[in-house]
């Protein structure tokens, strides 16, 4: 398996980038960054999706249903060179379920995450799994 994107931007102006069927627009200017996603917010996106994805996947599999499953992701930005560090995700299942299992559920995250698992070898990945019942 394999991907590709394609992205462009135009200066003093955005960048757009074109997945699939859909796009989505990001800043690439100071003052765009204020209303549109950076680069960085991009980036952290896409390890929320990668999460939101594998809850979905794993549900299945550890025989659980949800309602609603929200993350929220965050990082510290370094420099010298300019990179995120201490990558922090705060997952929350909301569910009618009795019990889920949420260590297991957080091990199969960071196993089987694909994102998750590139950005790992990169930097710390750290986070938590809550169940909500509802």
């Amino acid at each position: 398996m394999s991907y590709s994107i394609c992205a462009t931007a135009t200066p003093e102006k955005e960048g757009e980038i074109i997945f699939n069927e859909t796009s989505a627009s990001f800043g690439i200017t100071t003052s765009s960054d204020q209303e549109l996603p950076s680069p960085a917010d991009v980036f952290l996106g896409a390890l929320a999706a990668c999460i939101l994805k594998n809850v979905q996947r794993f549900s299945g599999m550890m025989k659980f249903e949800y309602q609603e499953a929200n993350v929220t992701v965050s990082a510290t930005y370094a420099q010298k060179p300019s990179r995120l560090e201490n990558i922090t995700y705060e997952l929350v299942i909301l569910s009618s379920e009795e019990k889920i299992n949420t260590p297991l559920l957080k091990r199969n995250l960071s196993k089987f995450g694909t994102i998750y698992n590139m950005i790992a070898k990169a930097t710390e990945v750290s986070g938590t799994v809550t169940h909500n019942r509802i």
